[in-house]
Parts: structure tokens; sequence; C-alpha cells
């Protein structure tokens, strides 16, 4: 059976996807928000999170992401966030960057994007669930390919007006289908999931 590739993003209204977990994360292009999330705290997100990792089998990050985690996931396999680290540690990181001296050291870490066209389908067939957590640029190039089976959205109630987007202007154009009813968590936040659909969005007239 060929497995998924599923993209895990936490959003603002506006669509934003830069840095939700901390000042520091990403403050490329003098992004002032990192952290934004934190101001929404949501059990239903966290539960949501966790389901999800009951078949996660690989990850695939960008290098900001991979750096982040690398830092903090090793360290962290015991108290309430300890299911998580010790599953992080445990399943192959396939890390996308165009550095073929890329430094990887923790443990399992793999390094791809000298072709994802070949490189994702590959990882399709190896594993059952392959997450794409954050990763911003990364997951840009994988709609902009259509190189993902499945994309789940926590759209958070605040706009932010500045920062990276998950459709920046200039995006393909692409359909998509709602796989399932908008699940209305806690705190305002709500979970999007779709799944690409073939061709471009069609066009037409009321007249």
């Amino acid at each position: 059976m060929t497995g998924r590739i599923i993209i895990d993003l936490f959003t603002t209204l506006d669509g934003v996807a830069q840095a939700p977990g901390g000042p520091d994360e990403d403050t490329s292009d003098g992004f002032r928000f990192g952290g934004w999330q934190a101001g929404h705290p949501s059990e239903a997100v966290g539960a949501s999170v966790m389901a999800g990792m009951e078949t996660l089998d690989a990850l695939l990050l960008g290098r900001r992401t991979y750096d982040i985690f690398a830092g903090y996931w090793p360290n962290h396999t015991t108290g309430p966030e300890g299911e998580i680290g010790r599953l992080f540690n445990s399943v192959p990181k396939y890390v996308a960057s165009h550095n073929s001296h890329v430094r990887l050291d923790w443990e399992g870490s793999t390094r791809v994007g000298v072709d994802l066209t070949t490189e994702i389908p590959a990882l399709r067939q190896r594993y059952r669930d392959v997450h794409v957590i954050g990763s911003i640029d990364l997951v840009q190039t994988l709609l902009a390919e259509h190189l993902y089976d499945e994309l789940q959205l926590w759209v958070y109630p605040i706009v932010l007006g500045q920062g990276k987007k998950v459709f920046p202007d200039g995006a393909r154009p692409a359909n998509m289908r709602l796989l399932e009813p908008v699940t209305v968590g806690d705190n305002g936040t709500l979970m999007l999931r779709y799944a690409p659909l073939p061709g471009e969005p069609q066009v037409g007239s009321f007249d």
C-alpha cells in the first residue's frame, strides 16, 4: 500500500504559518510575531496533534525546523512531552536541503532535496504516514509540485498582517477536496483537512 505525505501546519486567519512556536523560531524579513500560537492555547489542537502521531512513521522537515527539533526533542523524552520526544527520536527523519555538506547530527537523519519529484514517491513506498511539520518553505514547494497527499491546517482566530503564508502571492493555482467536516476546537480554533485534486480552478460568469 502506498503511504501518505501529510502536511501539518498551524496558521492564522490570514494564512501566516511563520514561527508559531517561539520568538526566535524564524525572524526572517523582520517577522515580529514569533510565538503567536502561545496566546491561544487549545486542548483540542493538542489532542488532534497527538492523534495524528499514532500512525506517523517518518518525518520530512525543512532545514530550519529540523535544527529546532534536533536541539529540543532529544532532551525531552520524559514528562508531558515524552511520548512525542520518544517517537521523533525513534523514527527516520528526512531533511530537505540543497547543501550536500549539511551536518545532520540527530540520529536517524538523512538529507533529501536533490530531486524531490523522485524522492517523495520513494518515501511513499517505504512509509505509511510521513509527516511534514512546520517547514513552511518546504511546504510551499510540496504544494506547488503536488507532492503531498493531505494538508492539515489548525487555524487560529488572529490576523498578523505579515509573515510567510501557506499560499503566498504567486502560489500555483490548485483545487482541493475537504476530507471531513470542519472540526471546531476550543479557544476559537478550527481544523481543516484537505486533499489535492487535479487541474486548475475553473472560472466562469453568473451573467
